[in-house]
């Protein structure tokens, strides 16, 4: 048996820094996720406007405890208006990811905050630092859709 085969691969120091998004390791990609659960929050784009309003609605999948998906790999299989973020769908999705999601700050030249796992080396930094989500959504399965526009709330986008 491998030395320990749960173990994540190695990831290049600071690759965000040096690496571009479309070059990094699916390691690396899937370590820009911060945790903050907002990209799996329900929104509402107005046909009109474009204008995008986040609700504290959160998907059928999502763990409010963990910040996460609950079924993560086989999530599309069964949410399948759910969005893979790859570099390649980035540019089409990014105007709706909240502005401190790392894919959309690195998408947009900006560097990772000073609260991203990442940079500081702690999980919980994001939920320390109040971006996360985390205690403060409502299972989509226990809110009739005609009635998200009473829960939307405040995400700089």
């Amino acid at each position: 048996m491998p030395e320990d085969a749960r173990q994540p691969p190695a990831l290049r120091p600071r690759f965000w820094e040096t690496v571009p998004l479309a070059r990094m390791s699916k390691a690396e990609w899937e370590a820009l996720c911060d945790g903050c659960g907002k990209c799996c929050l329900n929104k509402l784009e107005d046909e009109d406007t474009g204008e995008v309003a986040f609700t504290r609605i959160a998907c059928r999948l999502f763990d409010d405890t963990t910040c996460r998906c609950g079924n993560y790999a086989i999530r599309k299989s069964l949410v399948p208006e759910c969005v893979v973020l790859t570099p390649a769908t980035l540019p089409e999705v990014a105007y709706w990811m909240p502005k401190s999601c790392a894919y959309r700050r690195l998408h947009e030249g900006r560097g990772l905050a000073a609260w991203h796992p990442l940079v500081s080396g702690d999980p919980e930094s994001v939920h320390r630092a109040g971006v996360s989500v985390r205690g403060a959504t409502l299972p989509e399965y226990e809110i009739d859709q005609e009635d998200w526009e009473d829960h939307i709330i405040d995400i700089e986008i």
